[in-house]
C-alpha cells in the first residue's frame, strides 16, 4: 500500500490547487479586457499624435494673441519640459539602438554638414533672394547656424523614423553649436556671437543626456513597465512640445505679428527646403527610415536657442524676429513631416 499512497500523494501534488486554477481562469479572462484597453489607448495615442500639426497651430495662435497666458512660464519649467520630452523618448530606446547608429558614422557626418553648412547658406541665400534687411538676414543666418531642436526626436518617433539616430544627431549638433554657431556667425555675418560653451554643455547634459539615459535604464531594468507606458510617450512629448512652442511664441508675439509676409515666407522655406534636400538627397543611398530621420533633423532647428542668442548678443531688436517666426514654422513643418511620413509605408511594411 506504500507505493499506492506515494502515487496518490504525487497525484495530489501535481494537481494545481483549486483556488490557483480559479485565479488562472480569472486572470486569463481579464487579460483580453486589459489588452483591449491598451489597444484602445494606443489608437487614441496614435490619433492624438497624428493631430500634432493642429495642436502646434492652435498653441502658436494662443501664444500670438493671448501671450500673457504662456509668456509667464519660467525658464526652469522650460528646461523641465525639455527634460520630460527627452525622458519620454528615452524609454523607447536601448543601448543596442545606439550601438547600431554608431556603426554608421557616415549618416551622422552628412546630418552634421546639413545642419552647419547647408542650412546657414540656405538661410543666407533665401534672405538675399527675398531682399530682407541686414538685421533680418543676420537673424535668419543665426537660425540656420544653430543646432537641431529637441522636438525633432519626438517627430522622428511619430514618423516611425530612427529615434536613436535622431537623438545622436541632436546631441552632436548641440555640442557642435558651442564652436560652430559663433564661427558661422563670424564667417557669414562678420559678427562675433559668443556662445556660453559651459552653459550649452551643462544644458545638453541636463536636458538631453540625463533624461535619455534614465529612460534607457528604466527600459533595460523594467521592460514590462516601460512597454505599458510607451503609448503615453508621444502624448507627453506632444504636450511638452506644444507648451514649449507656445511659450517661445508668446515671448515674442509682437515682433511675429509685425513681421511681414516676406519674413514668414523666408522662415517657412528655410525649414521646408532644408528638409526636402536632406530627404531626397539621401534617398538613393540610405533606407527610408534613415532618410525620414535626417530630413526631420535637418528641417527642425533649435529656434528658441537662436532667439536667446539674438537677444543676448545683437543690439538690434530685429535680429531676434526671424528666430521667433522660425519657432512656429520649425514646429509646424517638423510635425507635418512626422505625420506625413507616418502615413507612408516604410520598406519593412
Amino acid at each position: 500500500s506504500n507505493p499506492m499512497r506515494a502515487l496518490a500523494r504525487r497525484g495530489a501534488a501535481d494537481r494545481p490547487p483549486v483556488h490557483g486554477a480559479a485565479r488562472m481562469c480569472a486572470s486569463e479572462a481579464s487579460e483580453p479586457a486589459s489588452t483591449e484597453a491598451v489597444s484602445a489607448f494606443q489608437s487614441f495615442s496614435n490619433g492624438f499624435s497624428t493631430l500634432f500639426p493642429v495642436w502646434t497651430v492652435l498653441v502658436a495662435l494662443l501664444g500670438l494673441y493671448r501671450p500673457a497666458l504662456l509668456a509667464a512660464i519660467p525658464t526652469s519649467t522650460f528646461t523641465g519640459l525639455l527634460g520630460i520630452l527627452m525622458l519620454s523618448m528615452g524609454i523607447t530606446l536601448s543601448i543596442d539602438d545606439f550601438k547600431r547608429v554608431l556603426q554608421r558614422p557616415g549618416v551622422m557626418v552628412l546630418g552634421f554638414l546639413g545642419c552647419y553648412v547647408m542650412m546657414p547658406l540656405l538661410a543666407l541665400g533665401l534672405s538675399n533672394l527675398l531682399g530682407l534687411s541686414s538685421a533680418l538676414t543676420a537673424g535668419m543666418v543665426l537660425v540656420g547656424s544653430v543646432n537641431g531642436g529637441q522636438a525633432s526626436n519626438l517627430c522622428a518617433y511619430i514618423a516611425k523614423g530612427d529615434v536613436a539616430l535622431s537623438v545622436m544627431m541632436t546631441t552632436v549638433t548641440t555640442i557642435g553649436a558651442i564652436f560652430l554657431t559663433p564661427l558661422i556667425s563670424k564667417l557669414l555675418l562678420g559678427t562675433l556671437v559668443p556662445v556660453d560653451a559651459v552653459g550649452v554643455a551643462i544644458s545638453t547634459i541636463q536636458v538631453v543626456l540625463v533624461p535619455i539615459v534614465l529612460g534607457m535604464l528604466a527600459n533595460a531594468k523594467f521592460p514590462k513597465v516601460t512597454k505599458s507606458i510607451e503609448p503615453f510617450s508621444p502624448i507627453v512629448g506632444v504636450l511638452a512640445t506644444c507648451v514649449l512652442v507656445g511659450s517661445a511664441v508668446a515671448q515674442c508675439s509682437a515682433p511675429i505679428l509685425a513681421a511681414g509676409g516676406t519674413l514668414q515666407a523666408a522662415a517657412a522655406l528655410l525649414h521646408i527646403i532644408g528638409g526636402a534636400i536632406a530627404y531626397f538627397g539621401l534617398k538613393n543611398f540610405y533606407s527610408e527610415t534613415t532618410c525620414r530621420t535626417v530630413a526631420i533633423e535637418t528641417s527642425m532647428k533649435s529656434s528658441a536657442f537662436g532667439y536667446l542668442l539674438a537677444k543676448l548678443h545683437f543690439a538690434d531688436f530685429l535680429v531676434r524676429v526671424p528666430a521667433a517666426v522660425s519657432v512656429v514654422w520649425m514646429a509646424l513643418v517638423g510635425s507635418t513631416l512626422a505625420v506625413v511620413f507616418r502615413a507612408l509605408p516604410t520598406a519593412k511594411e
